[in-house]
């Protein structure tokens, strides 16, 4: 009954994540992209604020480290990822299965950055020609025009992979770092902080909430992305991180972008292009090569718990 359960669980993230791709897409036509991104984490960020005041026994970071990891997390997993990865859907060219792909990168990239600040971690031969083959899905995916690179929303997927870049960039720093902070807590801050540094960004680029049209399918947006994706979503993910650890969660990656193709063609009319399908592809077999030990050991612990 557990393994059902942690299935069903595992499915509904995949499908929650997955979807708000979908759901960025349609948002972007009554909102400004960071400015959008950034009302998105001032709601969740409350939300998962008074998650972490019920789960912990002490919600507030203490101390230079914990803010440290706080600040790291504020910038890089919630304001730098969302502010590119927003922007890079305004482009048509990055319909929501395409976003979710390339963001599928990310554990790739992570264990990238953990051989860079992670002593402890090593990348093998096996492992760079992982990361060169994820890369080489990347490339497909975005199917650049040598005659024309700034067309076919090259850029924007570029911006896209930065979005991943950083996720996976914060990901390793927060890791690295000695502070023994609740992840809760550190989600919940980091969600405050991203969205006054975005909030920032916004009104550098003289976004306005005067530019929002306040429709129905415009709040329904807003309301999934801050309360299905990030409050449930992460809910999810700290039930499941606890019981499957790490490895099995970073594979909601490799799901998501199945919801997140099923929704833009259900409630955005969009198509899949063959592109899209082999860049996908591509990633996985460059994630199996990077983590194929830690997946062996993980398919070991299983069965014998079987």
């Amino acid at each position: 009954m557990s393994r059902a359960r942690d299935l069903a669980l595992f499915l509904v993230l995949a499908a929650v994540w997955g979807s708000a791709f979908m759901a960025i897409k349609a948002g972007l036509a009554y909102f400004p992209p960071v400015l959008f991104a950034a009302l998105r984490y001032d709601i969740a960020g409350v939300v998962m604020l008074a998650y972490a005041a019920y789960a912990v026994d002490d919600p507030i970071p203490r101390g230079r480290d914990e803010w440290a990891v706080v600040a790291v997390g504020a910038t890089l997993i919630i304001a730098a990822y969302h502010a590119f990865l927003f922007v890079g859907e305004t482009d048509p060219a990055v319909t929501s299965a395409v976003a979710a792909v390339i963001v599928s990168l990310s554990p790739v990239l992570t264990t990238v950055f953990a051989r860079a600040f992670l002593p402890s971690e090593r990348l093998t031969v096996v492992g760079v020609i992982g990361l060169l083959v994820g890369l080489v899905g990347a490339v497909v995916l975005a199917a650049p025009d040598p005659a024309n690179l700034t067309g076919g929303g090259t850029v924007a997927k570029l911006l896209v992979l930065l979005a991943a870049a950083s996720f996976a960039l914060g990901s390793v720093l927060t890791r690295a770092s000695d502070a023994d902070l609740p992840i809760e807590t550190m989600e919940a801050w980091s969600m405050i902080g991203g969205a006054l540094l975005m909030h920032v960004v916004s009104t550098g680029l003289g976004e306005s909430v005067a530019d929002v049209a306040w429709t129905t399918e415009g709040i329904a947006a807003l309301a999934y992305l801050s309360i299905a994706a990030s409050g449930l979503g992460f809910l999810i993910y700290f039930d499941l991180l606890d019981r499957l650890g790490p490895i099995e969660i970073n594979l909601v990656s490799y799901v998501a972008p199945i919801f997140a193709a099923l929704a833009g063609w259900m409630f955005l009319s969009e198509g899949i292009t063959l592109n899209t399908v082999a860049g996908f592809l591509i990633i996985c077999l460059g994630f199996a090569l990077v983590k194929r030990a830690a997946i062996r050991s993980a398919l070991r612990e299983y069965g014998t718990a079987g």
